[in-house]
Parts: structure tokens; C-alpha cells; sequence
């Protein structure tokens, strides 16, 4: 019988996605920092396509040194707009500054994913997606961040597409799944191909 993929992440979206696909999947959030590993990387001019999959193998790397057999998936997700890397809200009121600062505009989505097998990498992949952000009001900001907060907080951007946030859109160009941090097309098909799931 196959052992379940293993999922570095604590992310529900994540193991709802892949479970509602009939992957066999455990949880195993990693603990790693993250601000830091980022801010060491924008310190050497890292391009966000490299540091949302150096985040992502970071957490497979450390959650597969805890099993040593299965594989092991590590995600990561990170918002670029105008050039700037964004970090999750730390209050309502820091969210509601950043969605007044996208408001109108166009930012993209980076979704990372990393597999491990016996410890050591054997497959990759990012997507990307671009937001196109409606034209929004303080007061409306406001009041969808009240509505949303215990739902939204650890959402990079503060939003869900598959909520309320998609209220926020006017336009999405790119890979629904990416958008919901986990490019689950492409794992799915690896998975196939490694005869984990049945073809």
C-alpha cells in the first residue's frame, strides 16, 4: 500500500485540495522562519521566482528529515506588486493598508511547491497568476476585513478567491489552483507519473 503524501504545511486550503483530488495526505506542518530566510534573500537581490521555491524547499527539506520514507510536499506562496515583496498582515488594520495599496491594480501571485523523496529533492514546480484588484473603498476595505479576519489573517494578500476575496477581482489571468497556493495540476501529474495515484 502507498504511504500518504506527506504535506509540509498546515494550510487547510492545501490538504482540502489535494484530498478532495484522492491523494492519500498527512499533515506535517514545518517550522522554519520564514521572514528571515526571505529577508536574506532579498538582501541578495533574489528574484521572487527564486525565493517562493527556496521557501517551499526549506519546509520540504525539513519536514523530510523527519521521514525518512514517502514523499514529502513543501508550498509556499508570495505576493509581488510594484516590485515588493508582501508579507501577511500582522493586524486588521495593517491588511486593510495593504489591500487601499493594491486597490486598482495589478500584483502577482508566485505558488511554489517542492517534492522530496529519502531526504532529498526530485521534483518542482511554480506557478503564477495575475490579480487585476478592483477599484476599492476604504469603508468597504474596512468592513470585508471585519466580515473576514479569523478566515483571512494568514492569507498573503488577505483574501480567499474561493470566498469572499473574489469580490476583490475584477480579473484573473493564470492557474486557479496557483492562485490558492498549490499548483495542484502539475503535483497531481507527477504524482501519476510516479505511479502514486492510478492513471
Amino acid at each position: 500500500m502507498t504511504s500518504p503524501l506527506i504535506l509540509a504545511s498546515s494550510s487547510e486550503i492545501r490538504r482540502q485540495l489535494l484530498a478532495g483530488a484522492g491523494v492519500d495526505v498527512q499533515i506535517s506542518p514545518a517550522r522554519v522562519d520564514e521572514e528571515s530566510i526571505k529577508a536574506s534573500l532579498l538582501a541578495e537581490n533574489a528574484k521572487p521566482h527564486d525565493i517562493v521555491d527556496t521557501l517551499a524547499e526549506y519546509k520540504a527539506r525539513r519536514v523530510a528529515q523527519k521521514f525518512t520514507e514517502g514523499l514529502v510536499l513543501g508550498c509556499d506562496q508570495i505576493l509581488v506588486f510594484d516590485g515588493k515583496i508582501f508579507s501577511k498582515a500582522e493586524t486588521e488594520h495593517e491588511l486593510c493598508d495593504q489591500l487601499m495599496e493594491l486597490s486598482g491594480a495589478r500584483h502577482q501571485l508566485f505558488s511554489a511547491a517542492v517534492i522530496y523523496d529519502a531526504g532529498k529533492p526530485v521534483w518542482r514546480s511554480i506557478g503564477k497568476a495575475q490579480m487585476h484588484m478592483r477599484k476599492l473603498s476604504r469603508p468597504f476595505v474596512e468592513a470585508y476585513v471585519s466580515r473576514n479576519w479569523s478566515y483571512i489573517r494568514h492569507c498573503v494578500g488577505g483574501y480567499q478567491l474561493e470566498a469572499e476575496g473574489v469580490r476583490l477581482f475584477e480579473r484573473v489571468e493564470g492557474d486557479y489552483f496557483s492562485v490558492l497556493g498549490l499548483p495542484l495540476l502539475d503535483i497531481l501529474n507527477y504524482l501519476t507519473l510516479r505511479d502514486f495515484l492510478e492513471s
